[in-house]
């Protein structure tokens, strides 16, 4: 940029402030500066830009056109530069680190883990907030999100943690009651649970079964109901590994069959680019990448997905 189109940044701090304030003296007030100070700056920028940006009344000013135009622009660069500035100051090794995931991988896979990274950081205060929305990072303090899916989210980068899969589950007194799965055909004795986190109809399509008895059946909202059915005996639910490992390992689930089918998405690490800088987001990331690695894959016969 040349010397004669360098933008008069304080200038655009006083039109902001004459903005916010509509008022010359609230916007001195504001900024610790003489009024004759803020119209200065005003006159320059109005110069700089060749147009007048406010209506002066005695009391008070109102936005020309020009200036409702100029100001969304103004506000959001003056917004990404004190977040720059902030980001840059705040401590980047110890202290707070906000992590957005899925309820139910904290609660049934990551919780009974995080002892080992209190114990490896305690220089790091772990805050959790389960979601499954996307997450603004531009306008909230969240450092990094776990996500299921695809690996793919706009403007920001991902790193692969976890394959999963998928496979029928019961309660024990049901398993007892209707017996083992060792055919499609014993697969007809079991009420099907389903949830749209985890549809049949691909697993069904992948061991050659029924595929029309995936729209049939009671639907629950998310995965911890859909396990929480299973474990009352209610029927059968096609469940992630991840999510029922440790039922599995306590009794309070098992599997008639052993048939497993990988899923198309994973589980991923993902933040804007700059945040995997940071060196607690990286000490986080690698413990999650680290603990991942020991999680074996499930027991049985284990099916590619389709496709």
């Amino acid at each position: 940029m040349s010397e004669g189109t360098k933008l008069p940044l304080n200038a655009l701090r006083a039109f902001e402030a004459v903005a916010a304030h509509l008022s010359f003296t609230g916007a001195a007030q504001a900024l610790n500066v003489t009024t004759a100070a803020v119209s200065s700056h005003i006159k320059l920028l109005e110069e700089f830009l060749e147009t007048p940006l406010f209506i002066r009344h005695s009391r008070s000013v109102r936005l020309t056109p020009q200036c409702a135009r100029l100001l969304p622009g103004v506000q959001r660069g003056f917004s990404e530069l004190t977040r720059a500035v902030d980001q840059l100051r705040q401590d980047r090794s110890t202290g707070l680190l906000n992590i957005s995931l899925l309820g139910s991988f904290l609660q049934k896979w990551l919780l009974p883990r995080l002892s080992d990274f209190h114990q490896k950081h305690p220089e790091i205060d772990l805050r959790f907030s389960a979601s499954r929305d996307l997450i603004d990072f531009m306008h909230t303090d969240f450092h990094a999100a776990v996500r299921y899916g695809g690996g793919t989210w706009p403007d920001l980068r991902a790193e692969k943690m976890l394959d999963d899969w998928v496979f029928p589950v019961t309660s024990p007194e049901l398993l007892a009651k209707l017996g083992e799965i060792n055919t499609i055909g014993d697969l007809n004795k079991y009420p099907l649970l389903h949830s749209t986190n985890e549809p049949w109809v691909d697993w069904l399509r992948r061991v050659g079964g029924d595929t029309t008895r995936a729209e049939r059946g009671p639907l629950l909202e998310d995965s911890a109901s859909l396990l929480a059915a299973a474990e009352q005996g209610q029927g059968l639910a096609l469940a992630r590994w991840s999510l029922v490992a440790g039922d599995l390992a306590a009794g309070r689930l098992v599997r008639p069959c052993m048939q497993s089918v990988r899923q198309h998405h994973a589980y991923y690490f993902v933040a804007p680019a700059h945040h995997f800088e940071l060196p607690k987001v990286i000490r986080f990331r690698d413990w999650l990448r680290e603990v991942c690695n020991e999680f074996p894959p499930p027991e049985g016969e284990r099916l590619e997905p389709e496709g």
